[in-house]
């Protein structure tokens, strides 16, 4: 009988213990089962892409899709960038940067995964400069991700894009950023 009483409160010892560890571990399993669909891909853009609104474009598709990341001109005539966010809509915003703009040509797209950085909130242009508004000199324009990480329509993240080129722009560019074109 002792032995029996012995080995009952070992059982319940150990049950007691597996449903601690099930409850610790089930807010990290709920929380990873999220995150596995968020990704980043950082991609290299060659052809006719500088001075045609690409950098702009890549970043309204980041604003149309609540996507962080950054994009930059490279010395060698090419763009790249880096996009974290769903797979899905990094899927469709990869669509519309393979498209290009109205006046690039001849691009190609070559991308890889890339290192997702949970603390990464924003999406940047580096060193943004439009040929079409005459502003030469070079800001970061710096999207928030939405916190509702909602998606919006082509148009408001037009809209949202020149809110945030009015509120970074400066001195003699103050004014340009509104200027109906294709970036």
């Amino acid at each position: 009988m002792r032995m029996h009483n012995l080995l009952r409160r070992k059982i319940i010892g150990i049950a007691a213990l597996m449903s601690c560890i099930l409850v610790a571990i089930a807010p990290a399993s709920a929380k990873s089962k999220v995150d596995q669909n968020v990704m980043a891909v950082s991609g290299i853009v060659t052809g006719n892409v500088q001075e045609v609104g690409f950098r702009a474009m890549i970043q309204k598709q980041a604003i149309q899709y609540n996507l962080a990341g950054s994009t930059e001109n490279n010395s060698d005539k090419s763009v790249r960038f880096i996009v974290q966010g769903n797979k899905d809509r990094i899927d469709q915003a990869l669509k519309a940067i393979r498209l290009g703009t109205k006046k690039s040509s001849n691009v190609k797209v070559s991308t890889s995964a890339a290192a997702v950085d949970p603390n990464l909130k924003t999406f940047t242009v580096v060193g943004w400069t439009s040929v079409s508004r005459h502003i030469t000199h070079p800001y970061d324009l710096v999207f928030t991700l939405r916190n509702d990480d909602t998606t919006i329509k082509k148009g408001a993240a037009k809209e949202a894009w020149i809110k945030i080129c009015e509120s970074t722009v400066r001195g003699e560019d103050t004014g340009k950023c509104d200027k109906d074109n294709d970036d």
